[in-house]
Order: structure tokens, then C-alpha cells, then sequence
């Protein structure tokens, strides 16, 4: 009642008192989106948004955008948002520690136009209310943690023509029109449908894809979508990108895809696509062909091979094509790179003499070709025939080795310098390509399907970096110049750029500039060259902003105030009066969340080992909702438990279930485990990493709460605890999945985090027996200064540890590698590393016979694992372990090289190293979500002189 006679009193008297020009019921609702917040601009202090808060568009006193990119904003989106009626755009992207779920009332700003929250931590289920923005034509919520299925509602957007989910934890089907239920089958303006790294499964509908849509991107990748490929994918012509890869498809390509003339890139690799290898004549335009790793019939070499004038890139691993390849192929104008590996390609390679300087990469190993015929002028590129009978016969030539070089998926290329010498900067600033010291706005461009495979090409990035330059200054934005670094291919075949802009005539941005940099490329009003392809923007937060001088309305607004506080004395009283109950109620309030946005308040940097965590997104939770969650942490919720504390099953309000692990009151490591684990798992997303979903420090309390993983530890399956059994098959693939987590922790998290305890009690399995790397406790972090170590404190758990990290105390990449090379041994025995005074390593290394059957192993080879039946791969397996665990890291190889190696033992065994387990964990005998083991264990942190070097 109070806040209804607040906003009455505020709409007679503001006029009066002063010359504003926010709407009052606005400014309210401005006022609790703001509350809801930390580390908004220093300009939200006025009474008057529409004039001075930096970030917000009004027109006609109404506000009508708020674009907040790069803010560091802190905190959730209120639910009060609702009051701004006359809302067009909402731009929040790249605020990683924005967080929580939409609300419902989201669909009551029936003017929103464009949704923008690329790049935050939001997470839950989408409301279906977003189905209720009629006017949306842009709605952008990549990079997030949403989960759930995709609202049928979405359907009814008329106007959509921008659709990007991806990277998000969604799930179930792909939803159509049923009768009164709608579906994306409705949306016949968009142009996009941007679905990749989510976990949507099912069968693709028919009714998906109809000729009346102008669909020009489907990008479906890396998701667990089975069933056939719709053959009325071949009825929307306007495609122009199609990325149906990394999923679990089967049967036959429809033959009408051909009929995709203005395709320029098909991705239809590492799913279970059968039948013959699809005809693609006509595609004409096609740049990039990629059907590698599927199970198509045997079949001679296409005749579209050496037809398709516009290919770039023809990438056909493991496709079972046969024969001798056509000299024309070599010939095609734009050809950069052939991969055809793993086939069975016979006669003698003849490339010819007409190739182009663009053909950079021929891999043509493990066939069946048995000559080389070398022209006059000789291809003197990378060219790879190992495994081929033309290399049995010496194998001393070039061609017939494989080097680092020739495996990597990264260029050299650095925007070089506008004819200047650099200039001498401060440790914190950089220096510009036109050799100014300034603070640049940086991220990373990330593409989704380029047209192009040769990282080293410099024009293509020159064109990127022009167009980037241009579109700044078209926009009127205050840049200086741009720079591009560091072009790599990640796991899903993106293409990832580094990029710095630097600002024009000063040396730092103040925050409406970046909020505009930001909103040009979150809102892709920038358009890179056509041969870059689809993109998103991951920007990183900006610390060094300009202040901006005090608006001159605000000096308008000072002289009203003086009129009108003469013309309204008399009601002057009253007005403050009430004003201060309302704003008392507002702090109690503001309180109320800014507990949540800062549950560290009670934080003792003294007893819990160091400064305040620093988190990227974790939702936090009361005491009071867990206890409810939890059953009051009844013994039937209890699950596991370890040196930390126990871990205990919960169920949230959605039906998601949880894994709760909840401190004990004695636990001496806690606050120092707890800071660690809290900080880097918040940070990292893989779905071969155990999720954060949030955590709860209060009430001296210390929890961390977890996505639910039903099928306990490794450890516990190899021990029969479990009642799992791990067949061969299945065991490569825990290896392959634990092999990703780790890669990406070295390689693509930023920066780089050493695990520093793998073991199989580290090691979760979820419903379809995938692992999921767990416990970072122990976890160190490669910061910039490090190099290629971090000298630490040696922790670990015995058997699993390093011997040269114990030595010298220098932590590298390399010690969990060692670890997982100890882990593979485990899979392959089931014993621990250290059983009965034995060590697994040793005992491998004196058993082994390479001249004998399984080398000699099957003395100490687990039972179950399936020696009645043929262990294909088996010896390439325990090389692999064996170079693992070399005693110098030097030796060993690589997450990223373990990765493809256990990628390819699994494709000799006629396994898709891409597709996840198609049974789920009910059919292996005596399992049972409720009551499978899921244990923590903190106890291997231990002092050095327990740990026994061998």
C-alpha cells in the first residue's frame, strides 16, 4: 500500500520538484533491477536514468534499452524488469557473474525486440513465457548454463529471425507444432538456429524443416541427437551452413541434400551415418566437406571429388572409400587441405603437377596405397602416407613420418605493427598496432564454420581485421585499431581468435564505448568477411574505464530542482516522510540480495586459508533450501563420503537432482579445499567435468553443491561395488572421456588448471557410463608468470603421483598426465596402483612380452573385462599408459595427443570416439539410481614424506 501511495505522491509532485525525464514507473523498476546488482556504473547515483546512467536508452522519457556488455555486473535479473514496459533491447552479455534463473514476468515486455545474454552464467529452465515477446527478432542466450528442454512457446515468436542456445546444458527433443502446441517448425522468418554443445536427443522431426523457411544456419553439433538425418532438411534451399556432427545419427543421408545448391559448408562427421557415402554433386558452392568417422558402405572413390570447384577443405577420415584417388582432385583451385585417413585408398598417389600454392595438407595415411608418384617440380607441403605399403619398404621419407607440426590445428598469425616501433608500456597496458600505449577491450572471436582450413593464410585475417575497423567507425565508435592473435581450431572444429581493441585518442575506454563494442558484436550488427562464417563473441570484463564528465542535464536538473522546491514546500514534509519509509523498506530489501550477491561477508581470509573466492556464476543457496532439499540431511539422502565430509542426494524445486557435499565441522583442509574447488569449477564447463551448480557458505556451514551423478566412482565399478561391468568397449570410453576433461583443463581453459589428483575415485560415471572428472581440491592454477610449471607443496595420492614432480616440486601438465597413465593401467588390471606392496607401474613393466598375445598381460588383467572376446587395440592401449607414466615429462605425450591416440585405438575397434554410450546405466546389472555409491575423497592430500617415489 505504501508503494502505491509512494508512486502516486512521485507522479504529481516530481514535476514538480524536478525537471526529470525518466517515466516514474520506469525509474522504479530501474531502481530494483539496479538493487538486484552489484558494481553497477558509478553514474547510477542520479535520480534521473534517462539522463545520466550510463548504459540506458529512453525515448520520450520511457526507457527502452539497456545495453550493459563488459559491465562486471554482479548478481541476478529482478523480476521487476517488467515494469519497463516500452523496453526494446536488453543487452547483459559477457557479465559473468550474472546469474540465476529468468523470471516468468520476462514475458511481459511485449516490446522487447532483442534478448542478448550471451556469455553470463543464468542457468535453469527457460520460462515459457518468452514465448509471450511477440516482437522478438533477435534472441541470443549462448555461453549460459540453461538447462531443461527448449520451450514449445518459442514457437510462437512470428518475428524471430536470430534463434542461438548454444553451449547451454539443454536437453530432450527438438520441439514441433502438435495441434494447439507450437514448435520451431513455425518460425519461418529465421534465419538462424544456432543449437551446438547442448545435450539435446531424440529423433530430428520431419516436421522440423518444410520449404517455406529461409533458413540459412543450422549449426545441431555436439549434441546426442539420434535417429535418421530429416530428408526434409533437403526442402529449405536458402541453407547455406549445415552442422549435424558430433551427434549419434544413423541410417542413410537423404539423397535429396544434393539439392542444397547454396551450401557452402556440411558437417556430417563422427555420428553412425550408414548406407553410401552421400552423392553431393550440383553442391557447387560447397568450401568445406567434412563426413569423417561414420559406418558408409564400402564404395569407390566419389566422382564429386574431383568436380566441387569452390572446396577448401575435403575432410573423409575413416569412410571405408577405396580405390586410386583421381589426379583432378589435387587440381581443384581454393583446395587447402585432404584428409582421407583410415580408408582404404589403393594404387599410386599421383598429385600432379597443376596443384595450387593454397594445398598446404595431404593426410592420407593408414591405406593402402602403394606408390608415390613424384612430379618434376615435386609437392614440397605437408604430406603424410604413414601406415601405407609405399612406406614399408624403407620409411625413411618425409612423407612417411608424423611430426607435431603436422597434427596442429593452430597459426602463428599476429596483427604486426603500423610501420612504428612499439612503444615502452607499463606492465599493465599494451601497446597498439599503431605502437600507443593504451588498456584494450579483449576477447576472443569465435567461429563456427569457417570456409577455410589453413590457419597460416595472413590476407583472410587483414580482411577480419579491416571489417572489424570499419564497422567500429561506421558506428561511431571511438577506436583506434584492432588486433588479432593466436588463430586455433578447438575440439569442435571452431576457429577461435584473440582480439584487442584499442581506443582512439586516449588510452582507455570509458564504459558507454565499451557497452557500444560490446553490443555491435553480442547483437552481430558486425558481419565478418562471408568466408568466416557464423561467429560469437566471448568479451572478458573491463576494469580501467574513463570517467565520464557529469552530463550537462544534470545542471538543468539542479535548476529545476531549486524551482520546484519553491513551488512545492508545502507538501514537502509529507513527501520525505514517506519517501523514507519506502526507502527504508527498499535497503531491507537491497540487503536482502546483496547477501546473496556477497554470501562472503563472514569470509575469515585467516581461517579459510586466503582471500574471498572469486567466482565466474555459482548460484548460491541458503542453509534453509538445502536442509529442505535434503530431507534435513536424513541418512536415506546420504550417498557418499570422504576426508572432506559427506555427500548427500537432494532434489530441487525443478525435479534436477543434486549432489550436496557438506562440510565436516572437523575437516582441517576444508576452507582452503572449499575456496579452490569453488573457484575453478565455477569457471570451467565440459561435460567430461562434474558441474557446480552452486554452493552455500552460511551458518559456519561450508557446501558445494554438484550436478547428481547416478553411477557412483570408477573405482567402485572396477571394484564390483557398483554391480557395473565395464566390458572393453566401455572402458575406452571412460578413458576417451576422462582424456577430454583433462585436455580441457590444460588446453582451453584460460588459465590453464593442473588437476593435480586424478585417480578413479576422481572419476564419475553418469547415466550413460560417461566419466566426468571430479574433485579439484588439490587443483593449481597456471597463472601467466608460471611458464611450464608451478613450484608447489607436493600433494597428490600415492601411486598415482609424479616422480619428477615429487623430486623437484615443479607442477606441470605433465604430472597428470603421469596420473592418467596410472589410471589407464588401473582400468586394464582393477587393482590399485599399490596393492600388497606392489605398484602397478612396476609390475606392468615386468610382465610385459611384446612378442607375445596381449603382451603378455593376461596374468594381471581384470577378469571382467572381457578375455573371451577379442581386446582389439589392446597393445596400442598399454603403449600409450607405458609413455604416460615415463619417468621424465618430457617423454610424455600430451592431454590433447592422449585424446586422439585413445580416439584412434577406439576407431580400430569399430567404435565412434564421438558418440556417447547408447545404453544407459539401467541395463548393466544390479544398479540403481537411488542407491549408487558417489564418494568424494579429499584423503589423499598428505605429507611429503609419506609418498614413496619409485
Amino acid at each position: 500500500m505504501g508503494q502505491k501511495v509512494l508512486l502516486f505522491l512521485l507522479h504529481v509532485f516530481i514535476p514538480i520538484l524536478v525537471i526529470a525525464e525518466t517515466n516514474s514507473q520506469d525509474f522504479l523498476g530501474l531502481q530494483s533491477v539496479k538493487d538486484s546488482w552489484k558494481n553497477t556504473p558509478p553514474s547510477w547515483v542520479s535520480s534521473d536514468p534517462c539522463s545520466d546512467w550510463e548504459g540506458i536508452g529512453c525515448d520520450n522519457s520511457r526507457v527502452t534499452s539497456i545495453k550493459l556488455s563488459s559491465m562486471d555486473l554482479k548478481g541476478s535479473l529482478s523480476g521487476e524488469i517488467e515494469k519497463l514496459s516500452e523496453l526494446s533491447t536488453l543487452d547483459l552479455s559477457y557479465n559473468k557473474d550474472l546469474t540465476g534463473s529468468l523470471p516468468q514476468s520476462i514475458g511481459n515486455l511485449k516490446k522487447l525486440s532483442n534478448l542478448i545474454l550471451v556469455g553470463c552464467s543464468f542457468f535453469g529452465p527457460l520460462p515459457d513465457t518468452i514465448g509471450s515477446l511477440q516482437q522478438l527478432v533477435f534472441l541470443s542466450l549462448n555461453s549460459n548454463r540453461f538447462s531443461g528442454r527448449i520451450p514449445p512457446s518459442i514457437g510462437n515468436l512470428s518475428k524471430l529471425y536470430w534463434l542461438d542456445i548454444a553451449d547451454n546444458n539443454f536437453e530432450g527433443t527438438i520441439p514441433v507444432s502438435n495441434g494447439s502446441t507450437p514448435g520451431l517448425d513455425m518460425l519461418l522468418q529465421a534465419r538462424h538456429f544456432h543449437f551446438g554443445k547442448n545435450q539435446l536427443s531424440g529423433d530430428i522431426s520431419d516436421k522440423l524443416f518444410s520449404s517455406n523457411m529461409t533458413l540459412i544456419h543450422v549449426l545441431f553439433e555436439s549434441n546426442e541427437l539420434t535417429g535418421p538425418i530429416p530428408s526434409t532438411l533437403g526442402l529449405v534451399q536458402t541453407l547455406e551452413v549445415v552442422r549435424f556432427d558430433r551427434n549419434k545419427l544413423f541410417g542413410e543421408v537423404p539423397s535429396n541434400l544434393k539439392n542444397l545448391i547454396n551450401c557452402t559448408e556440411l558437417y556430417l562427421s563422427n555420428n553412425k551415418l550408414s548406407g553410401p557415402v552421400p552423392n553431393i554433386t550440383g553442391m557447387n558452392l560447397l568450401n568445406y566437406v567434412d563426413m569423417s568417422n561414420n559406418s558408409f558402405d564400402s564404395s569407390d572413390v566419389p566422382s564429386w571429388f574431383s568436380t566441387l570447384q569452390s572446396l577448401t577443405t575435403l575432410m573423409m577420415e575413416s569412410t571405408q572409400i577405396r580405390g586410386e584417388l583421381p589426379v583432378a582432385l589435387f587440381s581443384l583451385p581454393n583446395l587447402q587441405t585432404v584428409v582421407l585417413k583410415n580408408n582404404l585408398l589403393s594404387g599410386t598417389l599421383d598429385i600432379g603437377t597443376t596443384y595450387t600454392n593454397h594445398l598446404q595438407h595431404i593426410d592420407l595415411r593408414n591405406n593402402l596405397i602403394a606408390g608415390y608418384k613424384k612430379s618434376n617440380t615435386g609437392y614440397s607441403h605437408e604430406l603424410i602416407l604413414a601406415g601405407n605399403p609405399v612406406c614399408e619398404e624403407t620409411g625413411t621419407e618425409s612423407y612417411c613420418k608424423v611430426s607435431d607440426s603436422q597434427s596442429n590445428s593452430s597459426g602463428s598469425y599476429t596483427t604486426p605493427r603500423n610501420n612504428c616501433v612499439p612503444s615502452q608500456c607499463s606492465s599493465e597496458k599494451t601497446s597498439s598496432p599503431n605502437c600507443k600505449c593504451a588498456y584494450p577491450y579483449t576477447g576472443i572471436l569465435e567461429f563456427r564454420a569457417p570456409s577455410f582450413s589453413d590457419l597460416e593464410n595472413s590476407s583472410q585475417y587483414k580482411d577480419l581485421e579491416k571489417k572489424l575497423w570499419d564497422s567500429f567507425e561506421s558506428h561511431g565508435l571511438s577506436v583506434d585499431s584492432v588486433s588479432l592473435s593466436n588463430p586455433l581450431k578447438d575440439f569442435n572444429n571452431y576457429l577461435q581468435i584473440s582480439l584487442k581493441v584499442f581506443p582512439f585518442g586516449q588510452d582507455r575506454f570509458n564504459r558507454t564505448e565499451i557497452s557500444g563494442i560490446g553490443f555491435l558484436l553480442s547483437n552481430q550488427t558486425f558481419k565478418p568477411p562471408k568466408y568466416f562464417g557464423p561467429f560469437v563473441f566471448h568479451g572478458d570484463g573491463y576494469e580501467n574505464y574513463e570517467v565520464l564528465p557529469t552530463s550537462n542535464k544534470s545542471s538543468k536538473s539542479s535548476i529545476g530542482i531549486i524551482i520546484g522546491a519553491a513551488a512545492g514546500g508545502s507538501v514537502l514534509v509529507l513527501l520525505l516522510l514517506l519517501a523514507g519509509v519506502y526507502a527504508f523498506r527498499q535497503k531491507r530489501r537491497a540487503e536482502g540480495y546483496s547477501e546473496q550477491s556477497n554470501p562472503f561477508v563472514h569470509w575469515d581470509s585467516n581461517k579459510n586459508s586466503g582471500g574471498v573466492p572469486q567466482l565466474k556464476g555459482a548460484r548460491w543457496f541458503s542453509y534453509e533450501e538445502l536442509k529442505n532439499y535434503s530431507n534435513n540431511f536424513s541418512v536415506a539422502n546420504e550417498i557418499g563420503s570422504g576426508g572432506y565430509g559427506k555427500v548427500y542426494r537432494g532434489n530441487l524445486p525443478t525435479g534436477e537432482l543434486i549432489a550436496i557435499k557438506k562440510a565436516a565441522k572437523e575437516s582441517m583442509q576444508g576452507g582452503r579445499e572449499f575456496k579452490t574447488e569453488i573457484e575453478l569449477l565455477s569457471r570451467v564447463h565440459h561435460k567430461n567435468l562434474v558441474s557446480l551448480v552452486g554452493f552455500c557458505f552460511e551458518r559456519g556451514e561450508q557446501m558445494l553443491i554438484y550436478e547428481y551423478v547416478p553411477n557412483g566412482t570408477l573405482k567402485d565399478s572396477l571394484s564390483g561395488k557398483s554391480g557395473i561391468r565395464l566390458d572393453w568397449m566401455r572402458r575406452l570410453r571412460v578413458s576417451l572421456g576422462t582424456a577430454k576433461g583433462l585436455a580441457y583443463l590444460h588446453e582451453l581453459a584460460n588459465p590453464p588448471i593442473i588437476h593435480r589428483d586424478i585417480k578413479s575415485t576422481n572419476v564419475l560415471l553418469d547415466d550413460h557410463l560417461n566419466a566426468k572428472v571430479a574433485d579439484f581440491g588439490l587443483s593449481k592454477l597456471m597463472g601467466e608468470d608460471d611458464k611450464d610449471h608451478v613450484t608447489t607443496q607436493v600433494k597428490g595420492t600415492m601411486g598415482y603421483l609424479d616422480p619428477e614432480y615429487y623430486m623437484s616440486q615443479q607442477l606441470t601438465e605433465k604430472s597428470d598426465v603421469y596420473s592418467f597413465g596410472v589410471l589407464m593401467l588401473e582400468l586394464i588390471t582393477a587393482r590399485r596402483p599399490i596393492e600388497h606392496g606392489k605398484y602397478i607401474v612396476r609390475e606392468v613393466q615386468k610382465a610385459m612380452d611384446k612378442t607375445q598375445d596381449l603382451y603378455n598381460l593376461g596374468g594381471i588383467l581384470d577378469s571382467s573385462i572381457g578375455l573371451g572376446t577379442k581386446l582389439i587395440g589392446f597393445e596400442k592401449f598399454v603403449d600409450l599408459a607405458l609413455r604416460c607414466v615415463a619417468d621424465v615429462g618430457a617423454d610424455r605425450p600430451t592431454m590433447s595427443e592422449v585424446v586422439k591416440e585413445i580416439e584412434a585405438i577406439m576407431q580400430l575397434a569399430g567404435l565412434n570416439p564421438n558418440a556417447e554410450s547408447a545404453s544407459t546405466s539401467a541395463s548393466y546389472e544390479e544398479v540403481s539410481k537411488e542407491t549408487a555409491p558417489y564418494t568424494f575423497d579429499y584423503s589423499g592430500a598428505f605429507p611429503p614424506s609419506k609418498i614413496e617415489p619409485h
